[in-house]
């Protein structure tokens, strides 16, 4: 199979092509960079020297139409530039950006201050959350892959809206990212001075996620969810918690088994037993999203914690859980690492 990957050069394309070149089924890569055209992969970068050798080529449906799918890892407004091109012409496109994650464009539009470019195609992209719509992504031919926040708050939310357990009022999610979620575009608030030996909260009154994360809930739920979300950034470089409190109907729902049995079956969603809480490093590199939920007190309040790799599940390595299912690939194709420790 030929793949190809817009934007090789930041934090979600390096690590796509870090799993990539060790996927059985993937024949040939083709990257490319408008800044690094012509310049080898180990040159730019040098981890890469002895793995792969190819080098940069330039962006365009004409370079890209001879490949069998393509990732976009770009900043928001540039898939939607490319992808009906490359839709026409047969090729299937998994898109790590925001550009069709969110159904209403108007309500894109005003998150983003952008106009979208290709609005008929937003109808067509298959939200590439595989563990609620994996019947989709199977015949999707362009696939919206979700935010790394939205991840951990839809997986640890899922079991409880889909079964009608959770009361859909006083939603709460507390997200912390690791600062690889923030892109490699440089910026002060970025600076190692400035978050090393700190933690804060961002957003606070609005964040882009939101819209994207009360889309899902409520399509989960089948009834609008509101929900109180709230960013942080954290010093480290990969990695998310959530923490999430809503409330039961009933608290004498039996959580731990309910989520027990939800994800038994689901080849990255690992829930601990009770009495353990998830932690950043032991899902680092992988494509795990790892869950517990408690009961304070053993009344109605239930809290669910979540853990990923923002770069793996939070993003690239997702995006190629869903191309595993697109071509009928094992679902754990080139995603079976262990995690990185420490």
């Amino acid at each position: 199979m030929n793949v190809g990957i817009v934007g090789a050069t930041g934090y979600t394309g390096l690590e796509l092509l870090r799993l990539l070149v060790t996927h059985p089924n993937v024949d040939s890569l083709l990257l490319t960079s408008r800044k690094n055209k012509g310049l080898s992969v180990g040159r730019v970068y040098p981890e890469f020297q002895s793995v792969i050798d190819l080098e940069y080529s330039e962006p365009s449906p004409e370079v890209l139409a001879d490949c069998d799918v393509v990732f976009f890892c770009t900043p928001h407004g540039v898939a939607q530039t490319m992808v009906p091109s490359l839709l026409e012409v047969g090729v299937k496109v998994i898109d790590l950006s925001a550009d069709f994650r969110i159904r209403d464009v108007s309500m894109w539009e005003k998150w983003y201050g952008m106009t979208h470019g290709a609005p008929n195609c937003v109808a067509r992209a298959v939200y590439g959350l595989p563990e609620f719509n994996r019947e989709k992504i199977a015949l999707a031919d362009l696939i919206a892959c979700p935010g790394c926040y939205p991840t951990t708050v839809e997986l640890g939310l899922l079991p409880l809206l889909e079964n009608g357990c959770l009361e859909l009022s006083d939603i709460i999610a507390n997200v912390a990212s690791g600062v690889s979620g923030a892109g490699k575009t440089l910026s002060t608030d970025k600076l190692f001075a400035e978050v090393n030996d700190s933690f804060k909260a961002y957003g606070v009154s609005g964040h882009r996620h939101q819209p994207e994360i009360e889309q899902i809930l409520s399509e989960m739920a089948g009834n609008e969810v509101n929900i109180t979300f709230v960013p942080h950034l954290l010093p480290i470089n990969r990695g998310i918690h959530s923490t999430l409190y809503g409330n039961l109907k009933d608290s004498r729902e039996n959580v731990q088994g309910l989520f027990e049995d939800f994800y038994r079956f689901e080849p990255f969603v690992q829930v601990l037993p009770a009495g353990l809480h998830p932690s950043t490093r032991n899902v680092r590199g992988t494509n795990i999203c790892q869950i517990s939920v408690c009961q304070p007190g053993n009344n109605a309040r239930i809290i669910v914690l979540v853990v990923e790799d923002n770069l793996t599940k939070g993003a690239s390595g997702q995006a190629i859980q869903c191309m595993n299912i697109m071509f009928s690939f094992s679902e754990t194709d080139g995603l079976s690492a262990a995690a990185l420790v420490p």
